[in-house]
């Protein structure tokens, strides 16, 4: 809901628990006024008409209250919007006008020929943000452009929650108490990142399912920044947006225009739970497309295979992979080119003519006939130097001038700012997807910017954004023209996660770290702000070859992958028979449950910081519980766990073990976990009778 003032100077937008308001003075300053419980619109005038504070020179009154500080004027905080042209640099920006659209509230500023306008959009709890610039008067540069700055309200103390890592160990929680100064994450890479998540959380004193958390999340797949500063007063604001530092955004000639991502903001007054609930409906409802439809079962034949691989080969593995229950079975690396291994064949998308010499389409099909949906892996950001590609267009990448083409995984990236590798793109990428029936696609990008060059261009910083763009616009191309393809996004694992991505893809490859044990506290960190529907987790050979070699039973693999979208890696070819039989009991409990994995409310019921980790799904009248034990002392009872949302008075039925209990305990027969390492875990069904 948003309601104005009667003069027009005051906005306030409301949702179903919360409210966000802003207030612009006679000065024409913008001001925040109010983002937490929900208010009335008269408590929003009232707050309007507090006058600012009085402050020496050394500092400013508008610093820590404005909405959108600028570059320039009686400011001292970080700038969200920094401009120069040849003439002066910063902005004294006056009010023109405010729109309204449906939903959306527009706040137009403008400044000598550039137009800046703040879009807001309530959608549930969370508020939407972002920034429209568009240039009529004299060129200029876009030093930085972010797309929102957030202001918290007063508190004695912060604490600020941010997600970490690196390759194969992603998405890792981490909370402090908030300083003084500034607290900057971000990306300087090209892409996401796997260090760290663009989301942060500050809460003053909240546990897990009660307290205030105010999150912050950004839809950006390139470099990106976030700041979080804690001012001299105390005041905490949070900055955020694309690009990693203030070098140069982009050049806005006269007639061109640029529009931020959307920087999202949630408040909840249920705990970190409740904010992770929020931001995953938030998803569910608005971001990830289909939403409303589960995913498949998934098998891909990298681990089995890697790009040792042939028609043969792969249809061998898709008749075990339909047996155990699978639904779609993915052909990995190694099926074009002379792609043999990771040296040659990238960016040359057709089938290799001694492996699949009547193309995909034979595959394709037989694996059709089997009851599976195909799919197949691509790459096409990148080129190895040994490829056709590259041989015929070495322009065609990113890179300096005299200056060494770094290799990393023995590829380069290619630039693809440019109109001619979109379109090169454009055309295989369609007819692969034109030339067999193919219905899925793990979109892959394994390695960052380096040589981030453009010779040529009179203004090659933009290729930092334009790559996003241009990706953006390959992915929603491919989508209109091939609706039934559903598309994963992948970067070396967990490297491309936001809600840009998420926006034009059914599901994020969440780390290529696949044993079992460590995926647990990744998922658990990939919860704070994604929700399960989103989250491909893989079953793949134990030990496991790929990092640890830890051991690890079929048991524990199938319950750590079952908490997101279930998919197998393994070499079925070796299982036993005894391993593909139990597999296919997992598969076939997975179906019966994923709604509710899928589309179900989410209850963190013990973090996993050893001993006993669990997590509960609820979906109407159904729960779903995931527990992992990994040590018990000798001796030590079976754990207990007490579930949550559910109804105190009513009666649930255990379908496992057909016990009935009432209200929210729930004992864990027979769960246990050997003194010698053995990991156990089990997966409990109830449903309200």
């Amino acid at each position: 809901m948003l309601e104005i003032s009667a003069n027009g100077r005051t906005w306030l937008l409301t949702g179903p628990t919360s409210s966000y308001a802003v207030h612009l003075t006679d000065a024409d300053e913008l001001l925040h006024l109010h983002w937490g419980p929900r208010i009335a619109l008269a408590d929003a005038e009232a707050l309007a008409v507090r006058p600012l504070p009085e402050y020496w020179p050394f500092e400013s009154p508008l610093d820590g209250r404005e909405e959108y500080p600028v570059e320039g004027g009686p400011r001292f905080v970080r700038p969200a919007l920094s401009v120069r042209t040849d003439e002066r640099r910063g902005t004294e920006w006056g009010f023109e006008r405010y729109e309204t659209e449906g939903d959306e509230l527009r706040l137009r500023f403008c400044d000598d020929g550039l137009t800046v306008t703040l879009h807001y959009r309530m959608r549930g709890d969370v508020v939407e943000r972002w920034v429209t610039l568009d240039n009529q008067g004299s060129a200029l540069e876009l030093l930085r452009a972010d797309s929102a700055t957030w202001t918290l309200p007063d508190r004695e103390e912060w604490r600020l929650s941010q997600l970490h890592g690196r390759w194969g160990a992603e998405s890792r929680l981490a909370r402090a108490p908030l300083t003084y100064g500034e607290k900057v994450i971000g990306s300087r890479r090209g892409h996401t990142g796997h260090q760290h998540l663009p989301w942060v959380a500050l809460d003053s004193d909240a546990t897990e399912e009660r307290g205030e958390v105010y999150g912050c999340a950004l839809g950006w797949s390139g470099s990106w920044r976030i700041a979080v500063a804690q001012l001299p007063d105390a005041r905490v604001q949070i900055t955020g947006g694309a690009g990693h530092d203030d070098s140069g955004l982009l050049r806005l000639d006269p007639g061109e225009s640029f529009t931020t991502p959307v920087f999202a903001g949630l408040w909840s007054d249920g705990g970190f739970g409740g904010a992770s609930r929020a931001w995953h409906a938030y998803q569910r409802a608005y971001v990830i497309p289909d939403a409303d439809q589960d995913r498949p079962v998934l098998f891909n034949s990298w681990e089995a295979t890697e790009f040792d691989i042939s028609e043969e080969q792969q249809s061998l593995l898709a008749r075990r992979a339909a047996a155990i229950g699978v639904e779609l079975f993915v052909v990995d690396d190694g099926w074009f080119g002379t792609r043999t291994s990771d040296r040659a064949g990238l960016g040359d998308w057709t089938p290799n003519p001694d492996r699949f010499p009547s193309g995909l389409k034979p595959l394709a099909e037989y694996v059709h006939a089997l009851g599976m949906q195909f799919g197949i892996w691509v790459e096409p950001e990148m080129v190895n130097p040994d490829s056709e590609l590259y041989r015929a267009h070495p322009e065609w990448v990113q890179y300096q001038t005299g200056r060494k083409r770094t290799e990393f995984r023995n590829q380069l990236v290619l630039n693809l700012a440019r109109e001619d590798v979109q379109e090169y793109l454009w055309e295989r990428l369609d007819g692969i997807l034109s030339s067999a029936p193919i219905d899925y696609v793990k979109w892959d990008f394994n390695r960052c910017f380096t040589d981030a060059g453009w010779p040529g261009e009179p203004y090659p910083q933009r290729l930092w954004v334009d790559h996003v763009r241009a990706l953006y616009g390959l992915l929603d191309r491919l989508r209109a023209a091939h609706p039934g393809v559903a598309f994963e996004s992948c970067s070396g694992g967990g490297g491309r996660i936001d809600l840009g991505v998420l926006s034009r893809t059914d599901q994020v490859w969440t780390s290529d770290n696949t044993d079992p044990l460590d995926r647990l506290a990744i998922q658990h960190g990939f919860s704070q702000l994604h929700p399960a529907r989103a989250m491909a987790a893989w079953v793949t050979d134990s030990p496991n070859a790929m990092l640890n070699h830890r051991a690890s039973s079929l048991r524990f693999r199938f319950v750590s992958a079952m908490a997101g979208v279930l998919g197998v890696g393994g070499d079925l070819t070796r299982w036993t028979e005894e391993e593909l039989a139990e597999a296919r009991e997992w598969v076939t409990l997975y179906k019966e449950i994923r709604h509710v994995v899928q589309r179900g409310d989410l209850y963190r019921l013990r973090a996993p910081r050893g001993g006993l980790s669990a997590v509960q799904y609820t979906l109407g009248d159904e729960t779903v519980v995931f527990a992992w034990l990994q040590a018990q002392s000798f001796g030590e009872p079976a754990p207990a766990l007490r579930l949550r949302a559910l109804d105190s008075t009513a009666l649930y039925e255990c379908l496992e073990t057909g016990e009935i209990h009432r209200g929210a305990v729930l004992v864990h027969h027979g769960l246990r976990a050997g003194l010698c390492g053995d990991l156990d875990a089990t997966v409990i069904r109830l449903r309200r009778i």
